[in-house]
């Protein structure tokens, strides 16, 4: 029985009729089949192929279109038009005024997020800018404006702190120190606020020495908010709790010293007769050291 053999493909007798096959097919794919190759090519059908172009617009027609639309409420448009400067100029004097308001706009939509971002971008390129007070002014009050309520976490409240507090360091005489001081009050009564409601949570539960430390912070790191007062009567009526009457005395006698109008005073003074005791000033307690020259250093932050 004979075997039927398959010619090597690469052998020197079946090299002519492979070629002339592939030459045949080839012909007719070039003679026949034109649309097909030349759609694989972008230089015949330029109007298929050719590339969008766009020409750059001038830095100061892109930023006065931004202002234009941030004066019409269109802040997405706005931004995308001041962002847009940075990639065509990026070395242009609008370049720097787009960043920052870039900072503005999204501040003024409440895109807080977005505007600190754009604040530390600006203070990192331009830390020597006549503009940088006002990026670091745009970043605080973003933190500022994200301030919750005293019963959540406060780490936007620190945040904004700290940023007002830079603001304060770093430009001393900026316009917006002024406001910038009174917006510190503000978070410094937050974190107080904080601190006084896990306070009382800790005497609910009878956890003195948890409440204490809470209310100690108040008076030692918040002596210019509105708690204070408060916190001295709960120290009052924590000590008093705890068997701890010389500190409680004290408290109570600080708090009428200090804020002899108070109606926290007649509560800590009530809770004290209870006891048989009365308002009486420890000289050598922390709590009578952390209030001298409480007045002077009052009038002197109002001032």
């Amino acid at each position: 029985m004979s075997v039927m053999r398959l010619n090597n493909p690469t052998s020197q007798s079946a090299r002519p009729m492979r070629m002339g096959v592939a030459l045949t097919l080839g012909a007719a794919l070039l003679l026949g089949g034109c649309d097909t190759m030349s759609s694989l090519n972008p230089f015949d059908k330029p109007e298929v192929y050719k590339p969008e172009i766009v020409a750059d617009v001038p830095a100061d027609k892109l930023y006065n279109e931004g202002l234009a639309r941030s004066q019409n409420g269109d802040s997405e448009g706005a931004v995308k038009k001041f962002e847009e400067i940075d990639k065509q100029a990026p070395f242009s004097p609008y370049a720097k005024k787009g960043l920052i308001m870039v900072a503005y706009t999204n501040f003024q939509a409440a895109k807080y997020e977005d505007a600190i971002t754009a604040s530390k971008r600006f203070l990192a390129q331009n830390p020597a800018s006549p503009d940088a007070a006002y990026a670091q002014y745009i970043m605080a009050m973003s933190y500022y404006n994200q301030i919750p309520d005293a019963t959540r976490d406060q780490e936007r409240t620190e945040r904004a702190l700290a940023a007002m507090q830079e603001l304060l360091d770093r430009y001393p005489k900026s316009e917006y120190v002024i406001d910038t001081r009174e917006k510190m009050l503000v978070a410094r009564d937050q974190l107080a606020g904080k601190e006084m409601n896990v306070g009382r949570y800790y005497l609910e539960k009878r956890n003195y020495t948890g409440a204490v430390n809470r209310f100690r912070d108040v008076i030692t790191k918040y002596q210019t908010t509105r708690h204070v007062e408060e916190a001295l009567m709960r120290l009052t009526e924590a000590y008093m709790a705890m068997g701890i009457t010389n500190e409680a005395q004290t408290a109570a006698a600080v708090l009428g010293h200090n804020f002899p109008d108070s109606p926290w005073y007649k509560d800590a003074y009530t809770l004290l007769q209870s006891g048989g005791l009365e308002p009486r000033e420890d000289r050598g307690s922390y709590i009578s050291r952390l209030f001298n020259g409480f007045t002077r250093s009052v009038v002197g932050l109002v001032r």
